[in-house]
């Protein structure tokens, strides 16, 4: 077999004991040989998978099965680097090679190859430690993960979460359809204690739920249903009369379907691409979101609109616990969170509608420091944010809703500086200014602080 090497040749080749007469000359096979692989015909013979070992082999035929129709060799790479994402999002690998070579043995063709996967299992048992950040909150997550239980990439995970607003803890199985990681099915069993100051309230929910993911077109599609025991407390003695009235236990059943459709390049700071969330639960809840980022430039005009419906099943009122909150560093900026819209003796009640809408600019800091390292991760921001919550009298019409809905609008604009932590979650520090406030209403005049992974 002839070898070839990028490195120079010798300039003095005598010195070096080398003389002209013992370079044998190029084998003139290896052009055309060349050109057989890279230009003309193939045949993927055979595809091995090395390593396995408590792993069905029957769950990876689907995911391989893309090599076979390979025709050459730049199509054989292709498409081995397509099975072997595949094989990583199955989460039950840590490292996966691809091998390509030459097919040999009896049956071996002029232009056969054999591919082969090096893979390298996860263990049984695997734990994780990190820390989170919610819509500005934070927690500490303790996981265990059984990967891959019954051979198949089931999932089986307990995790525990200590947060500054949130504890909870819960027990999951996963299980994908082989063939089709994007139809999944899931069960959950879950205990979550939350506090809410804003409502002087404390939520206590035991449950569990059922879940099935499914892609149609370009959307993901899931159906969700979930069974809870609440139970809601006051968490303080100033608490209102209205909030003492929703205390105590209750049982919820809802069944709930969303609707995504996300082209985003990006979660947290998206340069291009757009996000279409429906969420419709038969409480009845309707909440869909949209937001847009229409020009892949450095500049990025982002377009954002939120809007949630509540309506109750039979003669009972809607609960505190189910009604939508809005204001905040990470919707209605200028204003505290959740902290406008009805309420009750400082206790704010939440509503059975609302919209929100945003308007931003993100641009790179002035003069690019840090360009092309550090400095990349920050933008410069202006935003104008508008939106509205109110509770419905269901005995009037559509009409009537919209029109309350378009009163006593609460809007605010401002500028300020962005902080995109990983594609994880981001930070704003910006300075802002509420407008339209209304009665009761709380506001953050001047600079305002939030941490999320989700912002108007």
């Amino acid at each position: 077999m002839l070898q070839t090497s990028l490195d120079p040749l010798p300039m003095k080749g005598p010195e070096l004991g080398v003389q002209a007469d013992d370079i044998e000359p190029p084998e003139i096979e290896q052009e055309p040989k060349q050109e057989v692989l890279e230009n003309k015909d193939v045949v993927v013979q055979r595809v091995h998978i090395d390593g396995l070992g408590r792993t069905k082999e029957d769950l990876l035929t689907y995911e391989i099965a893309g090599v076979f129709r390979a025709k050459n060799l730049i199509d054989v790479m292709r498409k081995s680097h397509e099975a072997r994402q595949k094989l990583l999002r199955l989460g039950i690998f840590r490292k996966v090679n691809v091998v390509i070579d030459t097919s040999r043995g009896e049956d071996a063709l002029p232009n056969g190859l054999d591919v082969t996967f090096e893979v390298t299992e996860l263990r049984r048992m695997t734990g994780s430690y990190n820390t989170m950040v919610g819509n500005n909150e934070g927690s500490m997550v303790l996981g265990l993960k059984l990967p891959n239980v019954f051979g198949r990439a089931e999932k089986l995970t307990f995790q525990f979460s200590y947060g500054t607003k949130e504890t909870s803890y819960g027990l999951s199985f996963f299980k994908p359809q082989p063939g089709n990681f994007e139809r999944n099915f899931s069960v959950n069993v879950y205990k979550v204690t939350g506090q809410f100051p804003w409502s002087s309230l404390r939520e206590t929910d035991r449950g569990v739920s059922a879940e099935f993911s499914f892609p149609v077109w370009r959307t993901s599609q899931t159906l969700k249903w979930e069974g809870v025991w609440r139970e809601l407390s006051c968490l303080a003695r100033t608490a209102s009369f209205a909030v003492r009235q929703e205390s105590g236990h209750s049982l919820k059943s809802s069944l709930s379907h969303a609707m995504v459709i996300d082209t985003r390049n990006s979660s947290i700071l998206p340069r291009q691409g757009g996000l279409l969330k429906i969420h419709q639960v038969s409480v009845y809840i309707s909440d869909p979101h949209l937001n847009l980022v229409p020009t892949p430039l450095t500049d990025v005009l982002s377009a954002s609109l939120w809007g949630g419906l509540l309506l109750p099943i039979g003669d009972k009122p809607t609960s505190i616990a189910d009604r939508f909150y809005l204001g905040g560093p990470t919707s209605i900026r200028g204003f505290s969170m959740y902290s406008l819209g009805p309420q009750s003796e400082g206790d704010y009640l939440g509503g059975e509608a609302y919209w929100a809408g945003g308007l931003h600019l993100y641009t790179p800091l002035p003069f690019r420091p840090g360009r092309g390292g550090f400095g990349d991760l920050f933008r410069t921001h202006f935003f104008l944010n508008a939106g509205n919550l109110c509770n419905l009298n269901y005995g009037e019409g559509p009409q009537a809703h919209l029109k309350k809905l378009a009163e006593c609008i609460r809007w605010s604009y401002g500028l300020g500086i962005v902080l995109r932590l990983g594609n994880i979650a981001r930070l704003e520090l910006n300075y802002c200014i509420p407008m339209g406030v209304q009665s009761g209403d709380r506001i953050c005049d001047g600079v305002q602080f939030g941490a999320g992974i989700r912002f108007l």
